[in-house]
């Protein structure tokens, strides 16, 4: 019990650390919108394998040592009982949907609220989805995977994560299916989608997993904290078809391969770990 708790205080010490020392600068914090610069076919001169040859501001593709999506592995998981909630303020605001061809982007369009870790707030930008999902637990991939991206006000990054499997469609993305049929064949374009609540969209704040890692797309900025829910949530198949068909057609997978750990600590917060 010992060794554990002084693992999870030099867990906790690293990524505070991590913290407050990465600072990538505001154009590194921004996710690549050109679609025609990279692409998720396997084999491809433009796919996951070469990015970090493409431009040289790409390079922590290929040579970073953070670099995200990874497995989370039982055995590298350090266990932090806590009771207190991940800080989510969130709030209805504007927002539009962006077909960016390599997925479909929802973004807010002023301050839909924020969350808070480790006392700095992050601002909620915008969602995107992937499937099947880039991060695994215990190499298992699901079906979809949500990322929600946040910015501080100094350009550091944070991520929250949801894992979806096949079962029951997704409240939040019913709202939105009208929205992304009407996109089909039309990358590149946007729709608006009106006044759209983030905490509508359904996640665990009590169990979650946490580490540094980095953007699963070009230029992989380094530094990001991952925050990734515990809990799986359901999807049906009927939505994530929706979401494969509206963008191109290399990019129905568009899943970033598992990278290497590195030894980085991976915390995994919860009120009892034994669920």
């Amino acid at each position: 019990m010992k060794n554990m708790q002084s693992n999870s205080i030099l867990a906790l010490g690293f990524l505070l650390f991590m913290l407050i020392f990465s600072h990538p600068s505001p154009t590194q914090a921004q996710e690549v919108e050109d679609e025609r610069e990279f692409d998720y076919a396997r084999g491809s001169h433009m796919g996951p394998e070469k990015w970090g040859a493409i431009k040289k501001e790409w390079s922590l593709c290929s040579n970073g040592t953070m670099q995200s999506p990874i497995d989370m592995s039982s055995r590298r998981v350090a266990m932090v009982a806590t009771s207190t909630k991940l800080y989510r303020n969130y709030k209805p605001h504007n927002a539009t949907i962006n077909n960016r061809g390599h997925d479909i982007m929802l973004q807010w369009k002023g301050d839909a609220g924020s969350i808070r870790i480790n006392g700095i707030y992050y601002a909620l930008k915008q969602a995107h989805w992937h499937s099947p999902s880039e991060h695994t637990v215990n190499g298992r991939r699901y079906d979809m995977e949500l990322h929600m991206v946040h910015l501080s006000i100094d350009h550091k990054i944070a991520v929250i994560a949801v894992l979806y499997n096949i079962g029951k469609p997704d409240p939040f993305l019913s709202k939105l299916a009208v929205n992304i049929s009407s996109m089909i064949d039309e990358k590149g374009e946007h729709g608006h989608s009106g006044i759209l609540n983030p905490r509508e969209i359904q996640m665990s704040s009590r169990r979650y997993y946490r580490y540094v890692g980095s953007l699963t797309v070009p230029p992989c900025t380094e530094g990001v904290v991952w925050t990734i829910s515990r809990k799986i949530r359901t999807v049906s198949r009927d939505q994530v078809k929706l979401l494969r068909e509206a963008v191109h057609d290399y990019a129905e997978n568009n899943a970033r391969p598992v990278q290497p750990h590195n030894e980085r600590d991976i915390l995994s917060y919860g009120p009892d770990l034994r669920q």
